[in-house]
């Protein structure tokens, strides 16, 4: 505990949060930028401390100091269910230049969408520090890597990612916020398909459909609808060392009690920091299997890990620290889908904590097989999590980086 919080005294009272540096963009993309973090607290993007904090990911990539001219080595720092997601790394690298989204039927070279909707791998990066305004849903294709590392790129104010029926898809470092429903019109998904889409839930990265995915280091809040969500058989997805902060319902895996293709939905949740102004769904579990591990809890409104339909939730190594409000002081939180009061069967779900911090009066409620069946809650591990007592140090640097 000691550790915990020496380390969250040297990250807010001696660094006082990262700095913003713009450099390129034009005035008005400047002041965007400059007026979205000083309302949010300028902690979107962490100053790179160096390699050696025992997070698996960041010590794979960030030891290297050529990591710029080896972009694509990342996508070999995957863990997790979604550790076999390549993304663009058998491809050439796209640079966006332009920050425009005037033709989302018709793209142009060096937008983002034109590089997206591409049937090739490609791996993204952007030529400067940009504030990226979607008219429509940003719908991708697979085999893509969008990687904002040595740019400060922010998806903001319009519609945000959509990842329908593809696979191998990595997102890394971006701002992703303030996400609209957007849609009733066309849109164009692949250099020769443009087609209708209609009225989009405005998730900030929606997932549908897909799998071999990897969702990390990204800065995510205020969507119209939840910030990640993975629904109707997406499965062997990873989604860590992001930051969540200011919205309600954060994650959802898995959408309807009617969907049982999500039975075998695999979802790793690792080294996120789950920031302030969070209500629930940290994430929210329909079905299958999740690991939730290493993550950093400061707070919550209602719940922390929710769900339904007898999924099976392994708790390990995580920091959570409730709210002070003393009716909500439960990580968890199980729900009745067709909305009935009675959670029938709960009891025997398979839900455990092992090895997790719990402070100011936070506690997690076990049910189903003893914590220690190894055995039963085999196909809800995905790597061997680190002791809670590191996570403080292990996340300081969830979200964007500074490099």
């Amino acid at each position: 505990m000691n550790l915990i919080f020496i380390c969250l005294f040297l990250r807010f009272h001696l660094l006082g949060g990262p700095s913003l540096k713009i450099i390129g963009p034009p005035r008005s993309t400047s002041l965007m930028i400059k007026r979205f973090h000083n309302q949010i607290g300028n902690y979107t993007r962490r100053v790179l401390a160096g390699c050696g904090t025992g997070n698996p990911i960041d010590d794979c990539w960030r030891c290297d100091p050529n990591w710029e001219s080896n972009r694509q080595s990342l996508a070999d720092c995957a863990i997790g269910f979604g550790q076999n997601a390549i993304g663009g790394r058998n491809g050439e690298i796209y640079v966006v230049t332009d920050d425009s989204d005037d033709a989302v039927t018709n793209p142009k070279y060096g937008t983002l969408r034109w590089g997206v909707i591409q049937t090739q791998p490609l791996w993204i990066i952007f030529a400067r520090d940009m504030m990226i305004t979607l008219k429509e849903e940003l719908i991708m294709n697979s085999f893509k890597t969008l990687d904002g590392r040595g740019a400060n790129v922010h998806i903001a104010g319009g519609a945000c990612l959509t990842l329908q029926y593809i696979s191998n898809v990595i997102v890394h470092g971006l701002h992703i916020h303030d996400c609209k429903s957007t849609g009733d019109t066309m849109v164009i998904s692949t250099p020769t398909h443009v087609g209708y889409r209609g009225m989009a839930d405005g998730d900030a990265v929606s997932i549908f459909g897909s799998h071999d995915l990897w969702v990390d280091h990204n800065f995510l809040a205020n969507a119209a609808d939840g910030l990640v969500d993975a629904i109707e058989g997406s499965t062997d997805i990873t989604v860590s060392n992001n930051y969540f902060t200011n919205h309600d319902k954060v994650m959802l895996l898995g959408a309807h009690p009617k969907d049982t293709i999500d039975v075998n939905m695999r979802v790793t949740v690792a080294f996120n920091h789950f920031g302030p102004n969070l209500v629930q769904r940290m994430p929210r579990c329909r079905f299958g299997s999740f690991h939730v591990v290493n993550n950093f809890y400061s707070q919550w409104e209602m719940y922390a890990v929710g769900g339904s339909e007898n999924p099976t939730i392994n708790s390990e190594g995580n920091y959570y620290a409730a709210p002070n409000n003393p009716f909500f002081k439960e990580v968890t939180k199980r729900i009745a889908d067709g909305g009935t009061k009675n959670v029938k069967g709960w009891k025997d779900w398979n839900w455990r904590s092992v090895g997790d911090i719990f402070d100011n009066g936070a506690y997690f409620v076990d049910s189903g097989a003893a914590a220690n069946d190894a055995g039963l809650y085999a196909k809800a591990t995905s790597f061997t999590a680190r002791p809670a007592n590191m996570v403080a140090v292990m996340t300081n640097d969830a979200g964007p980086l500074m490099l």
